[in-house]
């Protein structure tokens, strides 16, 4: 099958491979009901993307590191254990991964999810014969200081060729990391951009078929 000039993809995880929206909420309520901590903010799909931490600081309103470590705990033991059981494939996706892995496409996961719940996803879903490699901030060390460092740490440790690389996200802060580490970008417009993210002179792709059908059909 032809495909572009394109030879690798790399794929943020949540709003672009996998809806954990609901996951994701249910285990910030349970970390605030335990910590007894009303939430600064509605907990729903417009918070998540940013790592963990950064998170929990904007819904608590605090810098306080004991409470953030508290309501990190919190989140955690939930949501490895029972949250993480409600991670939805958004719809497409399954097909486009076996588009590109029949391809030959080198295919690798850049996440801002600890690697640890990243895992079980993976092995949820019986995705890990797809993926060339699957990457979260605290995979390398020293842990990854940015999603953009993540990336191109990816990039030298596979010996990929930067220019032949797109990485797929669905915010705005996916678009920076891929501009920080000198490679394509393509916004997944079907995950969890807020609506002035959608506004942004970014090249966008509406679903995962269309994004198959353009990296490996559309030269």
């Amino acid at each position: 099958m032809m495909h572009s000039s394109f030879n690798t993809v790399i794929f943020d995880l949540d709003g672009t491979l996998i809806d954990s929206s609901a996951s994701i909420i249910e285990s910030l309520n349970s970390a605030f009901l335990s910590c007894q901590i009303i939430p600064k903010e509605l907990l729903n799909s417009d918070i998540i993307g940013p790592p963990l931490m950064e998170i929990l600081t904007i819904l608590s309103g605090t810098s306080e590191q004991k409470i953030l470590n508290n309501l990190a705990n919190e989140f955690k033991s939930y949501y490895d254990n029972h949250g993480y059981k409600k991670t939805i494939v958004f719809p497409g996706v399954i097909k486009m991964l076996k588009d590109f892995k029949n391809s030959n496409l080198k295919i690798y996961i850049a996440t801002n999810k600890r690697i640890y719940p990243t895992n079980q996803i993976i092995d949820m879903l019986n995705w890990g014969e797809i993926f060339n490699g699957v990457y979260a901030l605290d995979s390398i060390y020293p842990k990854a200081s940015s999603k953009g460092h993540l990336l191109t740490e990816i990039i030298e440790v596979n010996n990929l060729i930067a220019d032949k690389v797109v990485y797929i996200g669905d915010r705005e802060d996916d678009y920076k990391a891929a501009i920080d580490s000198g490679l394509n970008y393509k916004m997944a417009t079907w995950g969890y951009a807020a609506k002035e993210e959608l506004q942004l002179n970014i090249d966008k792709v509406d679903n995962p078929i269309t994004l198959s059908d353009r990296l490996l059909r559309n030269p």
